[in-house]
C-alpha cells in the first residue's frame, strides 16, 4: 500500500473529520468567549471596582523605575523588567469561562446520552415464543 493511499484512508476516516470540525468550532467558540470576557465581564468588574480600568495596563515594575513610568507599553519600551499581570488576569478569566461553558456542554451531552441509553427499544418477541403463547392461549380457551 502506498503512502498516498494510507494517508487518504487516514484523512477520510470519521475521527479525523470529527476532530477537524471540533477544532474549527472550538476556534470560533473561543472568539465568542474572548469577546464575552473583553466586552462584558471585564467592564462589569471595572464598574464594580469603581472606575474605568484598563486591565491590560496593570503591571508592576520589578526593580528600579527611575522615570516613574506609568504605562505598560512605556515600561516595556524602556526595557524595564515588568510583571504584566493584567493581561494574564484577562486570559485567566477567559479560560475559566471557556472551561465552565465546556463543562456544561459536556454535562448536557452526557445527560442526553444517558436518556437515550435508559430508553432501550422493546425487543420483538421471537417467533417460537409467540407461537407457544398462541398455543397456550388456544388450549386455555378450549379446555
Amino acid at each position: 500500500m502506498s503512502i498516498i493511499q494510507e494517508f487518504k484512508e487516514f484523512a477520510v476516516k470519521g475521527n479525523v473529520m470529527d476532530l477537524a470540525v471540533g477544532v474549527i468550532i472550538g476556534g470560533a467558540f473561543g472568539k465568542i468567549i474572548d469577546s464575552m470576557v473583553k466586552d462584558i465581564v471585564m467592564p462589569l468588574i471595572s464598574w464594580i471596582l469603581g472606575g474605568d480600568v484598563d486591565y491590560s495596563n496593570w503591571f508592576t515594575v520589578l526593580g528600579d523605575n527611575p522615570n516613574n513610568i506609568t504605562t505598560l507599553k512605556a515600561a516595556q519600551d524602556a526595557g524595564l523588567n515588568v510583571l504584566a499581570y493584567g493581561n494574564f488576569l484577562t486570559i485567566l478569566i477567559n479560560f475559566l469561562l471557556l472551561a465552565w461553558v465546556v463543562f456544561w456542554l459536556v454535562k448536557l451531552m452526557n445527560k442526553m446520552r444517558r436518556k437515550q441509553e435508559a430508553e432501550p427499544a422493546p425487543e420483538a418477541t421471537p417467533e417460537d415464543i409467540a407461537l407457544l403463547r398462541e398455543i397456550r392461549d388456544e388450549l386455555k380457551r378450549k379446555g
